[in-house]
């Protein structure tokens, strides 16, 4: 088999919304397809990827560099020894003749590349992707139960507590056990207001998560972490800059009772690797959360995986930013300690496939050929329209 054809498009997921650090009126990403010579009912096998919402459309970087890497390569030596196309060799045919270090935008395109490519072998073997990944990387056996948390909450143009309030427990009602909310884009004052409000609809076993979005320096860091010290908060995440590790030792240092999440805006193990050394964080307590789509893929969440389990970090403290069926797919597979969803926004790249349901805060993976995308009809629409 061969790949015959790779697609890209940039599609808009704008919205008004904003957090402490950017508004989304402008807000793009970037969906790929890696078309094949291998015919199945029919019709060509297809691989489709996408990135993150927060970082924009990669078409560019992927024309110019990593397509053509991947369509001029020798067609075997893309593939493994059952004759199947294999991520690692693609991912390393791509990434040849790239220095190391500069993890920037190119770790989005490949990562959406790489994501394709995954879904592109789990549909050759015919099996959802998390049992391709609980195979070859996992102990075997994929846990098809996820938990899930509801990301929103954002500053929106004349939207008050009242709103914010509504908008939470709209995803309570839906099943999700835990939310979260933005902060750092208004006066501390008012972001104790607004978490108070948000508290005030949560009932029990529910839980509320904070994020600043790397808003603050190391000082305003830890005056907010103060003031949420008197909060029964689930996490407070990214408080400062995410390659900012002294800052975040700072704040980690106080030792209250907030645990504390980042990761998502870390583009490579070494990164990963450099937080884990010198960031501070409990791997008892404190959360991760690297986004494969924005971060090279699966083959270097892998490596991610790797270098931090001698400190102590293990698969079930790795929660992923983004909210896309990959992270999913990655949970379910490796025993990741759950994903982010979008459950109104940044359609319909965000959520889960047609009939899947969020009970008592989990989603049971569908047994979907792939990533799923398919069994998603608005994105699978989307996704078929790349072939017309």
């Amino acid at each position: 088999m061969r790949i015959v054809e790779v697609r890209e498009r940039t599609f808009p997921i704008a919205s008004p919304i904003r957090n402490a650090v950017v508004d989304f009126s402008q807000m793009t990403l970037s969906l790929a397809a890696v078309i094949t010579d291998e015919v199945r009912d029919g019709r060509p096998v297809v691989g489709f990827g996408f990135n993150s919402n927060g970082r924009y459309g990669q078409g560019s970087l992927m024309r110019e560099r990593f397509v053509p890497r991947l369509t001029d390569a020798d067609p075997d030596s893309l593939l493994d020894d059952s004759g199947l196309i294999d991520p690692h060799a693609a991912w390393a045919t791509m990434m040849a003749n790239e220095k190391p270090g500069g993890h920037g935008e190119r770790s989005v395109a490949v990562g959406v590349l790489d994501m394709a490519l995954w879904d592109l072998r789990a549909k050759l073997e015919e099996r959802p992707l998390y049992d391709v990944i609980a195979q070859r990387h996992g102990d075997g056996q994929a846990d098809r139960r996820v938990f899930v948390y509801a990301a929103g909450g954002y500053y929106h143009p004349g939207k008050g507590d009242q709103a914010l309030q509504d908008e939470l427990k709209s995803y309570l009602d839906r099943g999700y056990t835990h939310v979260k909310m933005k902060i750092g884009g208004a006066s501390l004052a008012e972001d104790c207001r607004r978490i108070e409000s948000a508290l005030a609809v949560l009932g029990p076993g529910q839980r509320l998560m904070v994020d600043a979005n790397g808003r603050f320096d190391a000082d305003e860091a830890t005056a907010y972490l103060k003031a949420l010290e008197s909060y029964d908060l689930h996490w407070y995440e990214e408080p400062v800059d995410p390659l900012d590790y002294e800052g975040t030792r700072a704040v980690a240092g106080q030792r209250t009772r907030v645990p504390l999440a980042t990761g998502e805006n870390l583009f490579s193990h070494w990164d990963a690797l450099n937080l884990g050394r010198y960031g501070g964080l409990d791997p008892q307590r404190d959360y991760l959360q690297f986004d494969c789509a924005l971060s090279y893929g699966l083959v270097e969440y892998l490596r991610t995986l790797e270098v931090l389990r001698p400190l102590g970090w293990e698969p079930s403290r790795f929660i992923p930013h983004g909210g896309h069926q990959m992270s999913l797919n990655i949970a379910a597979g490796l025993g990741l300690g759950g994903n982010e969803s979008y459950p109104d926004l940044f359609q319909p790249f965000g959520g889960f496939p047609d009939g899947v349901q969020v009970q008592d805060g989990h989603v049971t993976m569908p047994e979907l050929p792939g990533i799923g995308f398919e069994g998603k009809s608005d994105l699978a629409a989307v996704c078929a329209s790349l072939l017309d």
